[in-house]
């Protein structure tokens, strides 16, 4: 009789004994390791989290934003990490200085490359069994943004230049150039 071999499970423990400089995260216990982000990238990661903070900032508004690297414990277990893109937080008692303990309230994500399947599928599916109320999908290859409204289970797609309507707010709206 064969035995079947198991898989290795990590913790987060094993994500902060990574050297200095590997970032990675951990869905399920399995480690995804992440590739520097490309200038494209940042850019667009850049004017979205300026914008968001912009709002927030000038209608007094009690969310805080925070742009990656940031520690998000998912599910408040050990075997889930993420660093997503951008998260907003609502609930300020889910943040400490280690980073948010539970499902930010809004995550956008900047797909790379190389971690199209990862964006579309594996944090999707992650997202919205966590609770996380919205989450965007930034693909600048096409050009397109998904917008998934958990709590009102929708899906919409928006091209660049679009204004997006933000679902978390029910006045502000983001295009992304």
């Amino acid at each position: 009789m064969n035995a079947l071999r198991s898989e290795e499970i990590y913790t987060i423990e094993d994500i902060y004994a990574l050297p200095d400089g590997q970032r990675a995260e951990l869905i399920d216990g399995r480690i995804y390791y992440m590739a520097p982000p490309s200038k494209t990238h940042q850019r667009i990661s850049g004017k979205i989290y300026q914008t968001i903070a912009n709002y927030i900032d000038s209608n007094g508004g009690k969310c805080e934003v925070y742009a990656a690297p940031f520690a998000v414990f998912l599910n408040q277990d050990e075997i889930n990490y993420v660093e997503p893109d951008i998260s907003v937080i609502c609930d300020l008692s889910k943040l400490d200085e280690k980073g948010c303990h539970g499902a930010p309230d809004w995550i956008i994500e900047i797909v790379s490359p190389g971690n199209k399947p990862m964006d579309y599928f594996t944090k999707l599916f992650k997202y919205r069994n966590a609770n996380v109320r919205e989450y965007w999908i930034v693909d600048p290859a096409p050009q397109q943004i998904m917008v998934y409204r958990f709590e009102k289970e929708t899906m919409e797609q928006y091209s660049f230049g679009e204004d997006i309507p933000v679902g978390i707010y029910e006045d502000f709206s983001v295009k992304i150039q």
